[in-house]
């Protein structure tokens, strides 16, 4: 079959399961490994494969921790976690295509993932249908868990995330305030959601605080050559460029920047945080360059320290990032919700889900507000030679 083909069949096969599973019985009741049952099943919807692979699997690493520490301790009120994991290969049919599987046939109390705004989006109409809580551990765009069309909460849908806009506001400060810079330039993935949302909150609040945007351009994800639009924005003199977007396209921008003499203060957000940032950049393209992102590895405090030695020990002494730090803390927050539920009912879960309140976590103490946003603490980090090193912290 050509890639065309298999395409619209994924596509025609992912709309006729979600038909199907609409059309069935919202609640699950005791059926997801209910009150009676003596496991907890829950699902992961991830991004093991495909071009966002980085990240699922960061996630699914730090989740897995989680349920064995939690598994080895005796597990949730006496019951052990059981596992469903599901490849979504990057894709959004497959994602819906897993969000059904896990909803109707393996009937799990939740769904941990996607990793991404727009597969996680993809579960969300299952989610509310089938009243399994979601949970995208790094979803950060608004949209995932507010309607942009309606304006309503997706009721079932969560992140352990901070949203675009906070990302964009502290990357714009920290342009300003900390780096004196007064004309910038933005270069965004015009074909993401998560980019131009990071785009437009960082822009906002750059002509708020008197600074002055000296051009904007975008690139499209999968693009490789990027010199033509960065000789453009060297032009403009920007003293500071941001670049919202993922590592694959970001890497090679980085590296391109450098190289046709591009040598000012390069930023984005928490889709820079990958091993193969190094790879594709290069460690010296990569001075002088920061990310806004959800903790540091090198963050003093006692839990995280905790956290960092205990993964280690279980990924060849790898200094877990990001992704492997919310995929850790979306399992101890469900198990915190399942706790003061009393009960695995989809229904009960949720409005624990809903009602957290300082919870203290890897990636930082929060409260969800009423649009299911964490309030919580981020942090800024930069490259020294190809390492990432802690900046600051920021306070919501």
């Amino acid at each position: 079959m050509n890639k065309k083909l298999k395409k619209y069949g994924s596509v025609f096969l992912a709309s006729s399961l979600l038909v199907g599973a609409l059309a069935g019985c919202g609640s699950k009741g005791k059926e997801a490994s209910g009150d009676d049952s003596k496991e907890i099943k829950i699902g992961m919807n991830l991004e093991l494969s495909g071009g966002v692979a980085s990240y699922g699997s960061g996630i699914e690493k730090g989740a897995t921790l989680a349920i064995d520490e939690i598994n080895a301790s005796g597990g949730i009120d006496g019951k052990k976690i059981k596992v469903v994991k599901i490849d979504n290969k990057s894709d959004s049919a497959e994602a819906t295509a897993a969000a059904i599987k896990l909803a109707t046939k393996e009937k799990v109390v939740a769904q941990i993932g996607s990793a991404t705004s727009g597969n996680t989006l993809a579960s969300v109409q299952i989610a509310n249908k089938n009243k399994m809580p979601v949970i995208g551990p790094s979803a950060t765009s608004p949209t995932v868990t507010v309607d942009d069309k309606t304006g309503k909460v997706n009721d079932y849908a969560f992140r352990t995330c901070f949203i675009d806009p906070f990302q964009g506001e502290i990357a714009a400060n920290f342009a300003v305030d900390t780096l004196k810079a007064k004309k910038v330039a933005i270069f965004a993935d015009s074909s993401s959601d998560y980019a131009k949302g990071l785009a437009k909150s960082f822009k906002e609040t750059i002509e708020k605080k008197g600074g002055e945007v000296v051009e904007e351009a975008a690139y499209v994800a999968k693009d490789t050559d990027f010199k033509s639009t960065l000789t453009l924005l060297k032009s403009k003199k920007p003293d500071f460029i941001y670049i919202p977007g993922y590592y694959e396209e970001v890497g090679l921008i980085v590296k391109q920047a450098r190289d046709v003499g591009i040598d000012v203060p390069l930023m984005g957000g928490d889709g820079w945080d990958s091993p193969k940032m190094q790879q594709l950049a290069g460690g010296t393209a990569l001075n002088n360059t920061y990310f806004t992102n959800h903790y540091s590895a090198e963050d003093p405090d006692d839990k995280i320290q905790k956290f960092v030695k205990a993964f280690k020990a279980k990924n060849d002494d790898k200094t877990p990032d990001a992704f492997n730090a919310l995929g850790y803390d979306t399992v101890y927050w469900l198990k915190d919700a399942i706790e003061r539920a009393g009960s695995t009912d989809g229904e009960k879960v949720q409005k624990a889900l809903a009602d957290t309140k300082d919870l203290t976590l890897v990636t930082g103490n929060f409260t969800l507000d009423e649009n299911h946003h964490p309030q919580k603490t981020a942090t800024v980090l930069e490259y020294k030679d190809g390492t990432q090193v802690f900046n600051s912290k920021v306070n919501p």
